[in-house]
Parts: C-alpha cells; structure tokens; sequence
C-alpha cells in the first residue's frame, strides 16, 4: 500500500473542537464536532451537502462505543432531527464530498458499506436496527464509492473514530517480519502459574497478534481502566469467547502493544513488556528480545 498524506485542520485550534480531515487527491471532506458546537457545525456550507454522517456516543449499558449511521440530502437537517430524538450521542462526523458532487443513490450505498463494515468490526454498539440495502448502481460509479470508502476508512481511525478497524485476523502466521526479512520475528507466551490464562501471540505488521486458542480470565477483574473497555470490545467482537470459568480466543486478533493483549487475557491491567516471554526461553521477556534487537 503507498503512503497517504492526510490534513487535519483544528478548526478551533484545539483537538477536542471541530475538525476537518482530507486526504490529498481524494475527493472527500470529513467534519468531526463535539455535539455541543453542533450549531456552529451546521451553519458550515459542507453540512447542507449530501452526505452520510456518523453519530458517536457511549452505550449506557456498557462502556463500549456507540454509533448511528445515517444518510441525507441535507446532512444538517437530518442531524437536527437527531438532536431532538437522541439523547445518548456526543460527537458527530459529517462526511460529503468537497463539490457536493454525491447524489442520493451515492449516499445510500456509502450508508450500507459504513453499517456493514461497523456490523464486521463489531466493537461498537450499532443502533442501525438493520443493514440497509445497497442501491443499485453503474459498475464505474459502485467502484468510485469502493474507493470513497477505502479512504473512509483511513480517516476515521487518524479522527479517533476506532469503530470501523477490523482486528480480527483470517489467517495466523507462525512467523513475521520487519521489513528485511533477515530480521526473524518469535512467538510470544504468556502463563500463570494457575492455568487460567495461557496465551501466545506474534509481530505482524506492526499489531501484536494474540493467537487462536489463547485463554484467559471470563471478566475483568481489575480496577476500571482503559482497558477495561478494550476487553468489552473484544468479547463483543465475537474473537473472545467466554465458556464458564475462562475466555478462549476462537480468532486471531490485533493489539497495539503486548500490554494490552496482556490486559485482555489477564482481566486487569499489566506490564505487557516483561509479562510476555518469548517461545522457548522463558527468561526472555519481550522487553529483553526488544532492546537485544534495538542494539543490534
């Protein structure tokens, strides 16, 4: 894949205002607002395009994001009819194109490709009821939208909208690399001494990849954290399975660091640096092969 440049403009000059985020050469606009600078986001001449737009929220059942995915000719005044109706979001993304130039079937069929990649994901609670049908479109014109939301999704994760990342892996690798292939990437372990958890897990592509048939805790048992929430996301995600007394990893799935894979098999926060061991040598902790590799 060849490198993206992308541009986030800090409308109010802090990141927890509004923004807007384009990518060189693509076509599409992307406006993110807190909810309560929604009315000066809809008076911005981008909010009246057609468009799709993404609500964001927490489910109050649980700590796991929340969303809904709609569509309109007037993105504004779709949204406002949301203000009066949900209570439960706090921030919403406007997506359109820079010359207004998507019509309703385009809308629509971006609608549909957003619900079913949130509904792949599975880490956030949807309140779409249903997957709306794709309209029918030209061969050239269903590419386009492909396109539209292969870079789609490239902005939402660079906004903080997490949702549509599938980390669930098809296929597990015994090895990886980094970029020259001299440079042999191990597996990794991690055990308590009581078999509840039992896991192993390889580099690839730079995610730390906790692999199928790796156990752990059935729930959190530590003090509320950030990862907390990852391990309601991964459970819901359908990779960690709970059977009874432990959970069973039925998928590969990607961290972003060997302390969150820990996290998620450990049910509470942990040192993932020094918890995980490489396969093998049980002396030799991630931490140890990582500097051994830094000073080579």
């Amino acid at each position: 894949m060849n490198g993206q440049s992308l541009e986030l403009f800090f409308i109010d000059g802090t990141p927890e205002g509004m923004l807007t985020a384009e990518i060189f050469n693509w076509t599409g606009h992307v406006l993110m607002t807190p909810r309560i600078r929604l009315a000066e986001a809809l008076q911005r001449r981008e909010a009246r395009h057609t468009g799709v737009y993404i609500l964001i929220g927490t489910d109050e059942g649980s700590s796991l994001t929340k969303a809904y995915i709609g569509e309109g000719e007037d993105i504004a005044e779709r949204i406002k009819s949301h203000d009066a109706t949900r209570d439960w979001w706090t921030h919403a993304v406007l997506i359109s194109s820079t010359a207004n130039s998507l019509n309703k079937a385009h809308v629509k069929y971006l609608e549909s490709r957003l619900v079913e990649e949130a509904r792949r994901a599975g880490s956030m609670v949807l309140e779409n009821g249903n997957t709306p049908p794709r309209p029918s479109l030209s061969e050239s014109a269903r590419a386009n939208m492909e396109q539209f939301v292969a870079y789609l999704l490239t902005v939402l994760p660079a906004i903080r909208i997490d949702g549509f990342l599938v980390r669930t892996r098809s296929q597990s690798k015994a090895v990886g690399t980094i970029q020259e292939p001299e440079i042999s990437m191990p597996k990794f372990e991690i055990h308590l001494a009581n078999g509840e958890v039992a896991g192993t897990a390889i580099l690839d592509g730079g995610e730390f990849v906790i692999q199928p048939g790796s156990i752990g805790r059935p729930t959190w048992i530590g003090v509320e954290h950030n990862y907390q929430k990852l391990f309601d996301e991964v459970v819901k995600s359908g990779a960690y399975v709970i059977d009874g007394s432990r959970g069973r990893f039925v998928k590969a799935y990607a961290f972003s660091s060997p302390s969150a894979a820990g996290a998620v098999l450990n049910g509470r926060a942990t040192a993932g640096p020094v918890a995980w061991t490489v396969a093998g040598e049980p002396s030799k902790t991630y931490k140890d092969w990582e500097n051994e590799l830094l000073n080579r």
